[in-house]
Protein backbone atom coordinates (compact mmCIF):
# COMPACT_ATOMS: atom_id res chain seq x y z
CA UNK A 1 0.00 0.00 0.00
CA UNK A 2 1.64 3.28 -1.05
CA UNK A 3 2.16 6.17 2.09
CA UNK A 4 0.37 8.88 2.47
CA UNK A 5 2.28 11.92 1.04
CA UNK A 6 -0.77 14.11 1.07
CA UNK A 7 -0.05 17.92 1.99
CA UNK A 8 -2.29 17.37 4.55
CA UNK A 9 -0.06 14.31 6.14
CA UNK A 10 3.34 16.52 6.17
CA UNK A 11 1.24 19.11 7.95
CA UNK A 12 0.27 17.24 10.97
CA UNK A 13 4.06 16.00 11.47
CA UNK A 14 5.19 17.56 14.30
CA UNK A 15 8.59 19.50 13.43
CA UNK A 16 11.80 18.31 15.20
CA UNK A 17 12.65 19.53 18.52
CA UNK A 18 16.17 20.61 19.24
CA UNK A 19 18.06 18.86 21.63
CA UNK A 20 20.16 21.24 24.17
CA UNK A 21 23.67 20.02 22.75
CA UNK A 22 21.56 21.15 19.23
CA UNK A 23 21.46 24.27 20.81
CA UNK A 24 24.89 24.56 22.18
CA UNK A 25 26.87 23.91 19.01
CA UNK A 26 24.77 26.87 17.19
CA UNK A 27 25.65 28.45 19.54
CA UNK A 28 29.45 27.96 19.29
CA UNK A 29 29.50 28.22 15.74
CA UNK A 30 27.99 32.15 16.01
CA UNK A 31 30.94 32.65 18.28
CA UNK A 32 33.62 30.86 16.65
CA UNK A 33 32.31 32.75 13.31
CA UNK A 34 32.55 36.40 14.83
CA UNK A 35 35.70 35.13 17.21
CA UNK A 36 37.75 32.31 15.70
CA UNK A 37 39.85 32.60 19.43
CA UNK A 38 36.77 30.91 21.07
CA UNK A 39 38.15 27.61 20.16
CA UNK A 40 41.67 28.36 22.11
CA UNK A 41 39.66 29.94 25.15
CA UNK A 42 37.90 27.07 25.59
CA UNK A 43 40.07 24.80 25.75
CA UNK A 44 42.86 26.67 27.78
CA UNK A 45 40.12 26.84 30.32
CA UNK A 46 38.55 23.31 30.53
CA UNK A 47 42.35 22.09 30.52
CA UNK A 48 43.20 24.72 33.26
CA UNK A 49 40.49 23.50 35.76
CA UNK A 50 41.52 20.23 34.54
CA UNK A 51 45.04 20.37 35.36
CA UNK A 52 43.59 22.01 39.53
CA UNK A 53 42.14 19.40 39.96
CA UNK A 54 45.34 17.35 39.19
CA UNK A 55 47.23 19.50 41.47
CA UNK A 56 44.88 19.22 44.34
CA UNK A 57 44.93 15.22 43.75
CA UNK A 58 48.65 15.00 44.26
CA UNK A 59 48.68 17.13 47.46
CA UNK A 60 45.79 14.58 48.75
CA UNK A 61 47.00 11.78 47.11
CA UNK A 62 43.98 11.35 45.10
CA UNK A 63 44.83 11.78 42.17
CA UNK A 64 42.39 10.19 40.21
CA UNK A 65 39.40 10.66 42.33
CA UNK A 66 40.36 14.66 41.69
CA UNK A 67 40.62 14.19 37.90
CA UNK A 68 37.18 12.98 37.78
CA UNK A 69 35.62 15.60 39.71
CA UNK A 70 37.47 18.40 38.49
CA UNK A 71 36.23 17.19 34.41
CA UNK A 72 32.66 18.46 35.04
CA UNK A 73 33.96 21.60 36.68
CA UNK A 74 35.77 22.37 33.58
CA UNK A 75 33.00 21.66 30.90
CA UNK A 76 31.01 24.16 33.70
CA UNK A 77 33.72 27.00 33.43
CA UNK A 78 34.13 26.40 29.63
CA UNK A 79 30.18 26.45 29.16
CA UNK A 80 29.85 29.91 31.25
CA UNK A 81 32.89 30.96 28.99
CA UNK A 82 31.07 30.78 25.71
CA UNK A 83 27.82 32.03 27.14
CA UNK A 84 29.27 35.14 28.03
CA UNK A 85 31.21 35.29 24.42
CA UNK A 86 27.81 34.59 22.82
CA UNK A 87 25.56 37.25 24.41
CA UNK A 88 28.56 39.64 23.71
CA UNK A 89 28.52 38.72 19.93
CA UNK A 90 24.53 38.70 19.85
CA UNK A 91 24.65 42.54 21.57
CA UNK A 92 27.90 43.18 18.49
CA UNK A 93 24.90 41.73 16.13
CA UNK A 94 21.88 44.26 16.78
CA UNK A 95 23.79 47.49 18.29
CA UNK A 96 23.24 50.37 15.88
CA UNK A 97 20.14 48.33 14.51
CA UNK A 98 16.57 50.19 15.26
CA UNK A 99 14.85 48.67 18.35
CA UNK A 100 18.29 47.27 19.63
CA UNK A 101 17.36 48.78 23.12
CA UNK A 102 13.76 47.13 23.44
CA UNK A 103 16.18 43.70 22.75
CA UNK A 104 18.52 44.45 25.62
CA UNK A 105 15.44 45.07 27.74
CA UNK A 106 13.93 41.50 27.12
CA UNK A 107 16.92 39.91 29.01
CA UNK A 108 15.46 41.27 31.90
CA UNK A 109 13.61 38.51 33.46
CA UNK A 110 11.18 39.33 36.43
CA UNK A 111 9.81 41.68 38.39
CA UNK A 112 9.64 44.66 35.51
CA UNK A 113 7.17 45.14 32.72
CA UNK A 114 8.89 46.19 29.30
CA UNK A 115 6.76 47.92 26.39
CA UNK A 116 8.16 46.01 23.30
CA UNK A 117 6.98 48.98 21.04
CA UNK A 118 8.76 52.35 21.59
CA UNK A 119 6.76 54.43 23.77
CA UNK A 120 7.82 57.64 21.56
CA UNK A 121 9.24 58.18 18.14
CA UNK A 122 11.02 61.00 15.91
CA UNK A 123 9.68 59.91 12.53
CA UNK A 124 12.39 61.88 10.81
CA UNK A 125 15.59 60.70 12.80
CA UNK A 126 13.63 57.45 14.22
CA UNK A 127 14.91 58.24 17.56
CA UNK A 128 13.08 56.32 19.76
CA UNK A 129 12.10 55.38 23.62
CA UNK A 130 11.61 52.76 25.61
CA UNK A 131 9.62 52.19 28.80
CA UNK A 132 10.02 49.59 31.67
CA UNK A 133 8.48 49.86 34.90
CA UNK A 134 9.02 48.05 38.14
CA UNK A 135 9.36 48.72 41.43
CA UNK A 136 11.78 51.53 40.90
CA UNK A 137 9.29 53.55 39.37
CA UNK A 138 9.02 54.65 35.71
CA UNK A 139 12.25 54.19 33.36
CA UNK A 140 12.34 56.08 29.89
CA UNK A 141 15.40 54.58 27.66
CA UNK A 142 16.73 56.67 24.74
CA UNK A 143 17.84 54.77 21.81
CA UNK A 144 19.81 57.59 19.82
CA UNK A 145 22.55 60.57 19.59
CA UNK A 146 22.91 62.63 22.84
CA UNK A 147 22.55 65.73 21.11
CA UNK A 148 18.88 65.02 19.65
CA UNK A 149 17.25 62.38 22.04
CA UNK A 150 16.91 64.72 25.19
CA UNK A 151 13.86 66.39 24.03
CA UNK A 152 12.15 63.44 22.99
CA UNK A 153 12.82 62.02 26.48
CA UNK A 154 11.90 65.25 28.43
CA UNK A 155 8.20 65.06 26.27
CA UNK A 156 7.63 61.66 27.11
CA UNK A 157 8.94 62.55 30.90
CA UNK A 158 6.10 64.90 31.13
CA UNK A 159 3.50 62.92 29.19
CA UNK A 160 4.21 60.03 31.79
CA UNK A 161 4.35 62.41 34.94
CA UNK A 162 1.17 64.17 34.08
CA UNK A 163 -0.85 60.54 34.20
CA UNK A 164 1.67 59.18 37.31
CA UNK A 165 2.23 62.18 39.01
CA UNK A 166 3.59 60.43 42.21
CA UNK A 167 5.80 58.27 40.64
CA UNK A 168 9.44 58.26 39.90
CA UNK A 169 10.72 58.25 36.09
CA UNK A 170 14.33 57.71 35.26
CA UNK A 171 15.46 58.35 32.49
CA UNK A 172 18.55 56.82 30.32
CA UNK A 173 20.39 57.07 27.14
CA UNK A 174 21.43 54.27 25.45
CA UNK A 175 24.75 54.96 23.06
CA UNK A 176 28.21 55.06 23.02
CA UNK A 177 28.04 58.91 23.36
CA UNK A 178 29.14 60.88 26.82
CA UNK A 179 26.60 60.51 29.19
CA UNK A 180 25.15 57.20 27.82
CA UNK A 181 24.74 53.75 28.70
CA UNK A 182 26.13 51.24 26.29
CA UNK A 183 23.87 48.81 25.04
CA UNK A 184 25.52 45.78 26.45
CA UNK A 185 24.54 47.59 30.33
CA UNK A 186 21.55 48.97 29.99
CA UNK A 187 19.49 45.77 31.33
CA UNK A 188 21.79 46.26 34.52
CA UNK A 189 21.15 49.73 34.60
CA UNK A 190 17.82 49.39 35.13
CA UNK A 191 17.85 46.83 37.61
CA UNK A 192 19.98 48.96 39.79
CA UNK A 193 17.96 51.33 39.94
CA UNK A 194 16.49 51.84 43.69
CA UNK A 195 13.01 50.40 44.53
CA UNK A 196 10.58 52.64 45.62
CA UNK A 197 7.06 51.08 44.76
CA UNK A 198 5.40 47.96 46.24
CA UNK A 199 4.47 45.31 43.40
CA UNK A 200 0.76 46.09 43.76
CA UNK A 201 1.94 49.78 43.16
CA UNK A 202 3.83 48.52 39.51
CA UNK A 203 0.58 46.70 38.88
CA UNK A 204 -1.49 49.69 38.82
CA UNK A 205 1.22 52.22 37.54
CA UNK A 206 1.23 49.66 34.49
CA UNK A 207 -2.50 49.67 34.52
CA UNK A 208 -2.49 53.46 34.07
CA UNK A 209 0.30 53.91 31.03
CA UNK A 210 -1.66 51.41 28.89
CA UNK A 211 -3.93 53.90 27.94
CA UNK A 212 -1.13 56.35 26.92
CA UNK A 213 -0.74 53.41 24.28
CA UNK A 214 -3.80 54.60 22.24
CA UNK A 215 -2.00 57.72 21.05
CA UNK A 216 1.52 56.16 20.68
CA UNK A 217 2.74 57.22 17.30
CA UNK A 218 3.11 54.02 15.08
CA UNK A 219 6.94 52.24 14.58
CA UNK A 220 8.51 53.50 11.33
CA UNK A 221 8.80 51.31 8.70
CA UNK A 222 11.62 48.17 8.87
CA UNK A 223 11.52 48.93 12.94
CA UNK A 224 10.88 45.35 15.04
CA UNK A 225 12.21 45.39 17.70
CA UNK A 226 11.33 41.89 18.89
CA UNK A 227 13.29 40.65 15.74
CA UNK A 228 16.61 41.63 17.30
CA UNK A 229 15.89 39.90 20.28
CA UNK A 230 19.30 37.71 21.56
CA UNK A 231 18.43 34.21 21.95
CA UNK A 232 19.04 33.56 25.85
CA UNK A 233 18.12 30.41 26.06
CA UNK A 234 20.20 29.28 23.06
CA UNK A 235 23.23 31.30 25.06
CA UNK A 236 22.05 28.99 27.91
CA UNK A 237 22.35 26.05 25.97
CA UNK A 238 18.61 24.88 26.81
Amino acid sequence: MAKNTSPDADATKKPKKKRWYHQIWEVFQMVRKAQPSIVAWLLLVFVGVVAVGVVLGLLFDQVLYFTFLAVPFAALAAMFLLARRAETVAYQRIEGEPGAVSAALGTIRRGWNIQDEPVAVDPRTQDMVFRAVGRPGVVLISEGPPHRVPKLLEGERKRVARVIPNVPVIVLQCGNGEGQVKLTKIANAVKRQKNVLTRSEVAEVSKRLRALRSNAMPIPKGVDPRRARPDRKGMRGR
